[in-house]
């Protein structure tokens, strides 16, 4: 049987990642009534002197999109990219039933991509904030750590817990890689 060494911390660099949050936006080449959607669809809220879109949510897909008469959607609340697929074209589907004419598919680009994960360890906010470039801390002001790194760019929230929050990917491979670099750098400042 081999020997394991015994470490402070059982963290290795590929902690569990949980996507929270899928923010896309889309777009088609027609220009849409918002207020015949909101007339016809119980889904839909449309209060344009609150704000210029109009919110659709649906129950499945879970998600939320706003709508703008220019032909711009923007898709949030979903948890995986196939699942704004699926919600687009939902929404696209319901825009038609309305009598608007859309033609084609919308194209859909994946804005940011927002995650958790826990490191299962206590941070010293304070003394990271110390050893670590590209970070800010005002605890006055909210109790997390930011963190930025560049590539890939992401940026990390990092609570004494150990919990840490990733925003700013545009791919899940990003989250990934920028989630390992940040256990790498903790590790080799020696505050992890």
């Amino acid at each position: 049987m081999p020997k394991t060494s015994k470490t402070k911390s059982n963290i290795s660099l590929k902690p569990k990642i949980k996507i929270e949050n899928v923010v896309a936006s889309a777009a088609v080449d027609a220009e849409i009534d918002l207020d015949k959607i909101a007339a016809t669809l119980d889904n839909a809220e449309y209060e344009p002197e609150q704000f210029p879109g109009l919110v659709l949510r649906l129950v499945k897909p879970k998600a939320a999109i706003l709508v703008f008469s220019s032909g711009k959607m923007v898709c949030t609340g979903s948890k995986e990219i196939k699942t704004v697929k699926v919600a687009i074209a939902e929404t696209l589907k319901q825009i038609r039933k309305c009598g608007i004419k859309v033609k084609g598919e919308a194209t859909i680009k994946i804005q940011n991509i927002v995650a958790s994960s826990d490191l299962k360890s206590e941070l010293n906010l304070d003394k990271i904030a110390f050893t670590l470039e590209n970070t800010e801390f005002e605890p006055e002001q909210f109790p997390g750590l930011v963190f930025r790194v560049a590539e890939p760019k992401v940026v990390f929230l990092l609570f004494r817990s150990g919990k840490i929050v990733c925003t700013g990917a545009k791919k899940i491979v990003d989250v990934r890689r920028g989630v390992e670099k940040l256990v790498k750098e903790l590790k080799k400042a020696k505050v992890l």
